[in-house]
């Protein structure tokens, strides 16, 4: 008989309509030293600048999903997802952030603050501007720009 087990989970990252080629897949492997998040994503703005790249705020929201109105498209992403009620950038939703190369960005952290099933049913989002690490409560990242829905990755043990 087959059984489900789920070890791993996954975001279909999309921009919003004023960011439409941004498109990439976030994923999250269990491992015994914590989950192994790992973010490939497209059609980031690029920086004017030749001597910098640009730094994307990057965080899983408490929200379960991508949709909004007409001032933010995401607004029912709600804020970071902060079951233990510290104060940022501590949030278990606080991430690294992303930065931009060319429009792409490829990263790859181990977390130990959070479980599968902390995050399974949340979003992830990227915001325009880098978080500060110090504004509360969300470190200042500004306008939503793209958002997926953290989904179980069904694997099979036979």
């Amino acid at each position: 008989m087959l059984s489900n087990i789920f070890h791993n989970a996954k975001a279909d990252v999309k921009g919003v309509k004023s960011y439409p080629k941004i498109k990439g897949i976030v994923t999250f492997k269990e491992t015994k030293y914590g989950i192994l998040l790992t973010a490939k994503i497209n059609g980031l703005p690029t920086s004017k600048n030749n001597c910098t790249g640009n730094f994307f705020g990057f965080h899983i929201h408490e929200g379960t999903s991508c949709t909004g109105n007409l001032n933010d498209e995401f607004a029912n992403a709600k804020s970071h997802l902060n079951t233990t009620n510290c104060l940022h950038p501590f949030h278990l939703g606080d991430l690294p952030p992303l930065i931009e190369n060319n429009g792409y960005s490829y990263m790859s952290v181990l977390i130990n603050k959070f479980k599968l099933s902390d995050i399974i049913g949340k979003v992830i989002i990227i915001h325009n501007s880098p978080d500060d690490l110090k504004s509360q409560p969300s470190g200042n990242s500004g306008t939503k720009i793209a958002c997926g829905k953290i989904e179980k990755i069904r694997l099979y043990n036979f």
